[in-house]
C-alpha cells in the first residue's frame, strides 16, 4: 500500500469510496434523514474536491495495485473576521472525509491516512484537528478515540 496525493485519474475511485461511505451512513441512520441521491455518485466527489482546493486542503489516497482503497480529505479554512470575539483562534485543520473500503478495514489503512493528513496539518502550523463523526457511526467514533481524538461538541436533534 502507498499513500499519494489525489490525482484526477483516480476520480472514479473517489466517487466509489464516497458512495460506499454514504450508503453505510444511510444504513446506520436511525433518524432516516440521510440518503444517496441519484446524483450523489456523480457530483459529491467534485463538491468535496472543490472544497479541499478552495480551503488550502488536501486529498490523500491509499492505493493498492493502483486502485484507491481509502481516502482522506482535509481543509484548513480561514477564520471569520469575528471568530476572535469568542475563540482563541488557533489554526486548525478539519478532516472532512475519511473512508476505507470495507474489504480492507482494520488493516491500518485508516491510521496511515490519518497520519498523512496530520503531517500535512502540522506542516501548515495547525494546532488542532477537528472531525465531525456521525453519532450512529460507532466504528468511526471508536477509531478516532483510539487515535487520540475526543468529543468537544454535541449536536442534539428532535423530530417535530
Amino acid at each position: 500500500m502507498e499513500i499519494i496525493e489525489y490525482e484526477d485519474k483516480y476520480l472514479e475511485d473517489v466517487r466509489d469510496l464516497l458512495t460506499e461511505l454514504e450508503e453505510y451512513i444511510v444504513a446506520i441512520d436511525k433518524d432516516e434523514l440521510d440518503q444517496v441521491h441519484p446524483e450523489y455518485h456523480e457530483k459529491m466527489a467534485l463538491v468535496d474536491l472543490k472544497e479541499v482546493k478552495e480551503n488550502n486542503g488536501k486529498c490523500f489516497l491509499a492505493l493498492d495495485n493502483n486502485k484507491a482503497i481509502g481516502l482522506i480529505m482535509g481543509t484548513i479554512p480561514p477564520y471569520d473576521e469575528y471568530d476572535y470575539l469568542d475563540y482563541k483562534c488557533p489554526k486548525r485543520g478539519i478532516i472532512t472525509e475519511l473512508i476505507v473500503t470495507s474489504k480492507v478495514r482494520s488493516k491500518g489503512v485508516g491510521k496511515a491516512l490519518m497520519k498523512k493528513m496530520e503531517e500535512y496539518f502540522k506542516a501548515n502550523n495547525c494546532e488542532y484537528v477537528l472531525v465531525d463523526v456521525f453519532a450512529y457511526n460507532e466504528t468511526a467514533i471508536n477509531f478516532y478515540d483510539k487515535n487520540g481524538y475526543h468529543p468537544r461538541m454535541h449536536t442534539d436533534i428532535k423530530k417535530l
